[in-house]
């Protein structure tokens, strides 16, 4: 049975921002159904040009890029709560493909829905915006971060970076996260080679700030490790969610 949108699990999360009883039924109104994927399967390819957009219910993902000689770079990390296919639906095609990391339930709307949606009640096309330049934001964080910072300071900062963004969806066990992404897609993120980031790791590991074992992350020391990749422990902004 799909989720009815007033009993949505997300609304009861710090992270995502308030809805009245009508955004509640427009919402319902524009969502066609859900979809439930196993882990490893695509949800939108580069180049693709889907017919619908997602919300992530429950699990993670990845967006990343392929280039021609097969060479993948992350994008970002993907969480319950993030809005899929956007891309796509505004420049009718996606410049990067998304996958299921873990088993994904998704909310699934009709893309040629959308401007209908927004022109119901315009404050939603603002949300879109706001999404859009959150994602903008980061990327350039994540850019600075490529370009800037040692490999040390990209690993802790990604981590945290991570940390909070789970911390506030209420997916974390005190200073312990379920990560069920692989040291090579923090790679491939960062710009680091495998063999790099697993010694980076490592000596983090000795410092003891952190673990890292059976598909768990541990931030025994979360100021330290911030401190170290030159970023807060600020909580990420409030977000809508659609």
């Amino acid at each position: 049975m799909a989720t009815k949108c007033e009993h949505c699990p997300l609304r009861r999360k710090d992270l995502f921002a308030k809805m009245n009883s009508s955004q509640v039924a427009e919402i319902q109104r524009f969502k066609v159904g859900e979809m439930v994927v196993d882990a490893g399967t695509p949800i939108l390819l580069q180049g693709s040009n889907s017919p619908q957009l997602y919300t992530i219910l429950h699990g993670m993902g990845l967006r990343y890029r392929l280039l021609s000689n097969g060479q993948r770079q992350v994008i970002s990390f993907v969480f319950p709560g993030d809005f899929l296919g956007l891309q796509a639906g505004v420049m009718g095609e996606m410049g990067h493909s998304v996958e299921a990391t873990t088993k994904l339930t998704l909310c699934v709307f009709d893309r040629n829905e959308l401007w209908s949606f927004i022109k119901a009640d315009p404050e939603r096309g603002f949300e879109l915006a706001w999404l859009a330049a959150i994602e903008e934001h980061f990327m350039g964080e994540a850019l600075t971060t490529v370009g800037q910072r040692t490999a040390v300071q990209a690993i802790a900062w990604a981590l945290v970076r991570i940390y909070l963004r789970m911390q506030a969806s209420g997916l974390t066990n005190g200073n312990s996260i379920k990560f069920p992404f692989r040291q090579q897609d923090l790679a491939d993120a960062l710009g680091l080679s495998l063999v790099h980031t697993n010694k980076t790791i490592a000596g983090l590991k000795s410092k003891q700030l952190l673990g890292w074992a059976d598909g768990e992350v541990h931030l025994h020391n979360l100021k330290k490790l911030a401190e170290i990749g030159l970023t807060t422990v600020d909580l990420p902004k409030e977000r809508p969610i659609l």
